[in-house]
């Protein structure tokens, strides 16, 4: 069973806990998914089965749209509805271009501080379980990237917005960070997910309606090929002399093809063989991740 699902992940249930349901029902040991959401968000959650968990390590890079409700006048511990509200602002003088104003000061590169209450880790431990333990953390910020940040309804207090963003965004933090710049206070309402890389939730399936696929047999139709991830490195074609090097672990001479980087190598046709990564100083493309025995068959 090698392919990736494009699960609609439903709000209230944590990622891994979809990976683990995922897991019983397909019988699949080799389980895992890329780009967690959070309990709260629903949306678009790829879920790697069989070979496919091998490539999660290369999606990382891949970008997100998201569907967010934004409620001003409020301020959270968590940045989102599940945490306590700490401080309340009246919004009545809150106008629409007061926030469309503020969007516009995060767009491109900006500097983030992740929530509190958060995945990341702290000399090993998630940060979320220091802050319930009561012990005082300050994350780091970082760089992320938002390519778009529309707003699409305003209705006071909430505004809704599609924001396109690089991997390691936090909506929640957004949303934080404009109740701020625009001193009304806000908290992320509600988000979803609504494209992760090439996965939109236009096709994606929900959790029961994968289970009910595995419970009958038809879960092929649901399975997108381990490489359909991948689209953003360059492919090559090589021939079965060459393939058999591969197989053997062999680094081979791509020349006139590529002259750096990482590329994706296929056999005669169209079956993805490998991750091929380049050694300047053998001047040779080595193997980094080999598969063999894929089925092709199941669905583009």
């Amino acid at each position: 069973m090698d392919g990736i699902l494009n699960i609609n992940k439903p709000s209230g249930m944590t990622s891994f806990a979809v990976v683990a349901k995922i897991r019983h029902f397909a019988r699949e040991k080799r389980v895992g998914h890329a780009g967690t959401l959070d309990p709260l968000a629903s949306g678009v959650l790829p879920v790697y089965l069989g070979q496919a968990t091998r490539l999660i390590e290369y999606a990382g890079d891949t970008t997100k749209t998201y569907h967010a409700e934004i409620e001003f006048g409020a301020v959270t511990t968590t940045f989102d509805a599940e945490g306590e509200v700490t401080s309340r602002t009246d919004t009545k003088s809150l106008e629409r271009e007061t926030i469309e104003r503020a969007l516009g000061k995060f767009v491109g590169e900006i500097s983030q501080v992740p929530p509190v209450y958060s995945a990341l880790k702290q000399q090993g431990t998630p940060l979320y379980r220091l802050a319930r333990a009561g012990v005082e953390v300050t994350p780091q910020a970082r760089m992320v990237k938002i390519d778009r940040l529309v707003m699409t309804e305003w209705s006071r207090p909430i505004a809704t917005v599609e924001v396109d963003c690089s991997k390691g965004t936090y909506i929640r933090s957004l949303a934080h960070d404009l109740g701020t710049v625009t001193g009304f206070g806000a908290y992320l309402k509600s988000l979803v997910r609504t494209r992760c890389g090439g996965f939109n939730i236009a096709n994606s399936i929900t959790l029961d309606g994968i289970v009910t696929a595995f419970t009958t047999d038809t879960y092929r139709d649901s399975l997108f090929p381990i490489d359909c991830m991948l689209s953003n490195l360059p492919r090559v074609e090589v021939d079965d002399a060459t393939a058999t090097n591969i197989k053997n672990g062999i680094g081979i001479a791509l020349p006139g093809i590529l002259t750096d980087g990482i590329c994706r190598a296929y056999i005669g046709g169209g079956t993805f063989l490998s991750i091929l990564r380049f050694d300047a100083e053998q001047t040779l493309w080595h193997p980094e991740k080999v598969f063999h025995s894929l089925d092709t068959t199941i669905a583009m």
